[in-house]
C-alpha cells in the first residue's frame, strides 16, 4: 500500500481507526494553522466548525456550502452541539469528538519541518473506506495550502476518485 494511504486498524476497545502520517517541510505553528484556521478549513474540512476552543467546550459541526449544493444537506435546526473539544494544545495536539468519532491531530517538530499524524477513530467500521478516502483528499489540500499552491480541484471529487483504493 502507498505510504500516502491511510492505515486502517482495530483499536484496543474494538473500534476501527484510520491513521495518516505526513512529513511536511513546515514548522509546527504553520501546520497548526492549516488544521485550525477557519479560512483554511473551509477549503477542505467536511464541516464548518470553530476549533479555537478550550478543552471541554461543546462543538457545533455545521454543513458546508458545497454539501448543501451537492447533497441537499442542512444544518440541525436546533443547532445542537455534535461534539466536544478534548485536547487543544497548540501547536502540538488537537483532539475532539464529532458525532461519536474521535479525531486526533498530533504535530511534532522535526529537523526538516513537522511530522503530522492524524487519527480518526470511527463510530461505524463500515465507513472506514469512504472516510479514509475523504481524509486523504483533505490532507492533499492541507499539503497544497502549506506549500502555497493553488487549490484547483474539489476535495469531494478527489475523495470519490480515492474510494476504490480503500475498498475491500
Amino acid at each position: 500500500m502507498d505510504s500516502r494511504r491511510g492505515t486502517v486498524f482495530g483499536t484496543e476497545d474494538g473500534r476501527v481507526a484510520i491513521r495518516f502520517v505526513r512529513l511536511v517541510p513546515h514548522p509546527p505553528e504553520k501546520v497548526w494553522r492549516a488544521i485550525t484556521d477557519p479560512e483554511q478549513l473551509a477549503v477542505w474540512f467536511p464541516a464548518v466548525v470553530e476549533l479555537d476552543r478550550p478543552a471541554g467546550s461543546e462543538l457545533f459541526f455545521g454543513v458546508t456550502d458545497e454539501q448543501r449544493r451537492r447533497y441537499g444537506m442542512a444544518d440541525d435546526p436546533d443547532a445542537a452541539p455534535s461534539g466536544r473539544m478534548l485536547r487543544n494544545e497548540p501547536p502540538s495536539v488537537l483532539e475532539y469528538e464529532w458525532a461519536g468519532e474521535i479525531l486526533t491531530w498530533e504535530i511534532t517538530g522535526t529537523a526538516e519541518g513537522s511530522r503530522l499524524v492524524f487519527t480518526n477513530v470511527l463510530s461505524d467500521p463500515d465507513a472506514a473506506g469512504p472516510a479514509a478516502a475523504g481524509w486523504e483528499a483533505g490532507l492533499e489540500v492541507v499539503e497544497a495550502q502549506l506549500d502555497g499552491k493553488a487549490i484547483t480541484w474539489s476535495p469531494l471529487d478527489r475523495a470519490e476518485e480515492l474510494v476504490a483504493l480503500y475498498a475491500g
